[in-house]
């Protein structure tokens, strides 16, 4: 197994005593963010067929069901409420989204996607699509899907134990 990158003391300039459960941590972590580079980078790619960036087909993504607002967002996409918040201001610049009055909140403005925005993600569906197929020929549609549950699955854990990460006792 990789050696974690935590495993130099650089108070001692000894190996720190890492467990085998670190170990995976680091090499989970490094990996989630490899392939969060990667999904950016082929996510930029797609939605640039309908001249967005990643981060704007994102926030279009979750308003497209129905218009949420922007905390809602945040929520939804694994974001900062400061995040969403500008690149909101931008789809509705773009005209791609617009503000509406919130039933339920008179100061949280709900985002939702128009007539421009609906398009401009049926524009990236054709490269959606090709790069959907070329994953399930790589990887075959149950192995797949049993990827998308392990990710769920791991995604549940950590908010479980994120208690722990601020000095909580596990329970």
């Amino acid at each position: 197994m990789p050696e974690s990158p935590i495993a130099a003391d650089p108070a001692s300039a000894s190996p720190a005593t890492v467990t085998p459960a670190q170990t995976l941590l680091s090499t989970l972590a490094l990996t989630a963010f490899e392939l969060n580079g990667q999904f950016l980078g082929i996510a930029n790619d797609m939605a640039s067929a309908a001249d967005l960036t990643a981060a704007r087909w994102q926030v279009l993504g979750a308003i497209l069901p129905t218009p949420l607002p922007v905390a809602g967002i945040a929520r939804a996409m694994g974001m900062t409420r400061q995040g969403v918040q500008r690149v909101a201001d931008d789809i509705v610049a773009a005209g791609l989204a617009e503000y509406r009055d919130n039933p339920a909140h008179k100061r949280a403005k709900l985002v939702a996607p128009t007539a421009a925005g609906f398009a401009a993600v049926r524009r990236i569906s054709p490269g959606h699509a090709r790069v959907a197929d070329a994953l399930v020929r790589d990887l075959g549609a149950e192995r797949l899907a049993e990827m998308v549950t392990a990710l769920k699955d791991l995604s549940a854990a950590i908010d479980r134990v994120a208690p722990v990460a601020q000095g909580e006792r596990p329970t």
